[in-house]
């Protein structure tokens, strides 16, 4: 085994020990729950503008915020009482797997659509 060969396995072996300790790192994190909301603390909705932009309703208590957050930062653009806000109904939107089902569906019952005239 050539000097090249012995990098390239020590590389590889030094790889597969980082991607293991952060499996483990990731998974004990997740069950310890650190990094899920606890408190009286939730988002309410969200309205992405761009790729970067996005403002976010975040409730806490009986306030909501309203946040803007971009590539600057997060700025607090001004604040709502929960009691003003609609409520939302849960069934104005699909879940993915629901509208995947429905455009497969209607593909299947529908055929290939016929080319058009030249």
């Amino acid at each position: 085994m050539g000097p090249y060969a012995g990098y390239l396995l020590e590389t590889f072996v030094t790889l597969l020990a980082v991607c293991g300790l952060a499996f483990v790192v990731l998974y004990g994190a997740r069950r310890l729950g650190i990094g899920r909301p606890r408190g009286p603390i939730q988002l309410v909705g969200q309205l992405p503008l761009d790729a970067r932009r996005a403002i976010y309703l975040v409730q806490v208590g009986s306030q909501v915020l309203v946040v803007g957050a971009s590539e600057a930062g997060i700025t607090k653009l001004g604040e709502v009482a929960a009691k003003e806000l609609p409520s939302a109904d849960p069934e104005t939107v699909a879940p993915f797997g629901d509208v995947l089902a429905r455009v497969l569906r209607s593909k299947t019952t529908n055929g290939p659509t016929p080319k058009e005239p030249e």
